[in-house]
């Protein structure tokens, strides 16, 4: 902290564990920094021996929380002389300045012989200090108003950060890229296990043994629209642990005012698009014609921007119950929780229809709705089902993709496409805007010391009832 421009230095009882000899020491060295270097140095010290005191050009003397003296060192002794005290000659200063505002012992420093002792307050000492000659020279200086020529111009800041908004989004850029590349290997290794899970599905949903003859073959293929879909939402569960471990560096930043949580956020969302790009086109190219869905070109670039839009909403969602969590344990848990409503309402484990009115709630919250119902909508109109008929129950021709759209209780509404991509969309902003603002507003709690704290009291509690 010394080293460096700094020119105002706080310090807290520096002498908690030093012996007074070391103490007299670190304080004559910093008295040197001070002199030498122009510096101004505020040093809170209980008791300081005598020859440490001696160091200091100036006191300020505190009690009960307000200021009794503030002023040269050399007057803070007229000063109380001149209210009636005095200190004696084999009294330390320091020893006397504490004790002669404390009730207890301030009668035997009373040294007006004229006037029987009564007790002085605090208050008093203080209002008293107003009108002592060092009391109204620091008055008549504050005063006066600072002349700002006079000081360095990076001296006063004036804005909540002291950098500008396009500089902290560089540096925030530039770590956040230094991260990636220093975590590498994870995000290599998330694509690496895509491309293996992609070609066990694509041996799984062979185009060979995948046919559009009837509603069997259609559910086959809902089978294999439902994998597409929850392969890519939990691709991005990696976002919760390197979020999450990030966290107790961020709120120490955020609490110094480094930055504020939408330049942390920003860079994170924003470096994170390229490789679910990749990942999205390495998917869509291994599955696609191999699993046999629609040959149309269309239909393969609309597939390409829905997982991708997944892969956007997953992250999303993960970096959201991070912030939300801010612990790796509840939020594994409390985490596990907002999945499961999203997959029990998602309306393929429960068809629509099945759900409980006072759930249905759930149904339209649950992001998986708007990525399932466009995946089938993208799929089943292709021309290959909709030139394709099935007798309906009652005998009456239907466009088989029609049909299976009906039998999966999904919308039939072709443009369901775009209000599906337009949901995925949406769920993404909403999830990246909540995880800022629970990086903005909510505290960080080190889980960890509470429970030590916690154990610590509980074991303190049982031994003191096995004492008695």
């Amino acid at each position: 902290m010394i080293v460096g421009p700094t020119k105002v230095l706080f310090m807290d009882e520096i002498s908690t564990g030093l012996d007074s000899s070391t103490t007299f020491q670190i304080v004559k060295c910093l008295q040197q920094i001070v002199h030498l270097g122009e510096a101004t140095i505020l040093m809170s010290l209980l008791q300081p021996a005598p020859e440490t005191f001696e160091l200091f050009d100036d006191i300020i003397l505190l009690s009960e929380g307000q200021i009794v003296y503030q002023g040269p060192r050399d007057c803070v002794l007229e000063f109380f002389e001149s209210c009636g005290f005095r200190c004696p000659e084999r009294k330390g200063t320091a020893d006397f300045l504490q004790e002669v505002t404390s009730k207890k012992d301030q009668e035997q420093y009373w040294a007006d012989k004229q006037r029987p002792y009564r007790y002085v307050s605090v208050s008093e000492f203080a209002q008293t200090f107003k009108r002592f000659h060092v009391g109204l020279q620091l008055e008549n200086h504050l005063s006066v108003p600072f002349d700002k020529s006079r000081s360095h111009q990076a001296a006063l800041v004036f804005s909540k950060h002291s950098v500008s908004t396009r500089e902290l989004l560089k540096a925030s850029f530039d770590k956040e890229w230094l991260l990636i590349k220093r975590n590498s290997f994870v995000y290599i290794f998330k694509t690496i296990q895509l491309i293996i899970v992609a070609l066990i599905a694509s041996t799984v949903f062979l185009r060979t043994q995948m046919h559009t003859r009837n509603l069997d073959d259609g559910f086959v293929y809902v089978g294999a629209l439902l994998f597409t879909l929850i392969v890519n939402m939990f691709n991005g569960f990696a976002e919760l642990p390197l979020t999450i471990t990030r966290l107790p560096v961020f709120f120490k930043h955020r609490d110094l005012l480094f930055y504020p949580a939408w330049i942390f956020t920003l860079p994170n969302v924003v470096l994170r698009i390229p490789f679910s790009m990749i990942e999205s086109i390495v998917w869509v190219v291994v599955t696609y014609y191999t699993m046999g869905f629609a040959p149309e070109a269309d239909r393969f670039f609309k597939q390409l921007l829905l997982v991708f839009l997944i892969q956007q909403m997953a992250g999303g969602l993960f970096r959201a119950i991070a912030g939300l969590c801010r612990s790796m344990i509840i939020a594994q848990t409390g985490g596990a929780l907002f999945l499961l409503i999203f997959f029990v309402l998602g309306g393929f484990l429960l068809p629509k229809d099945f759900i409980p009115k006072w759930w249905i709630w759930g149904y339209w919250i649950s992001p998986l709705v708007y990525g399932y119902n466009a995946l089938a909508v993208n799929e089943f109109y292709s021309p290959r089902w909709m030139d394709k008929f099935v007798m309906d129950k009652n005998g009456v021709p239907k466009r088989l993709g029609m049909a299976m759209l009906e039998g999966a209780n999904i919308f039939t509404d072709k443009n369901w496409f775009w209000i599906g991509a337009a949901g995925l969309l949406g769920f993404t902003i909403f999830f990246n805007v909540l995880f800022t603002l629970c990086l903005t507003y909510l505290p960080w709690a080190n889980h960890k010391l509470l429970y030590l704290k916690k154990l610590q009291r509980k074991q303190k509690t049982m031994g003191f009832r096995e004492r008695q």
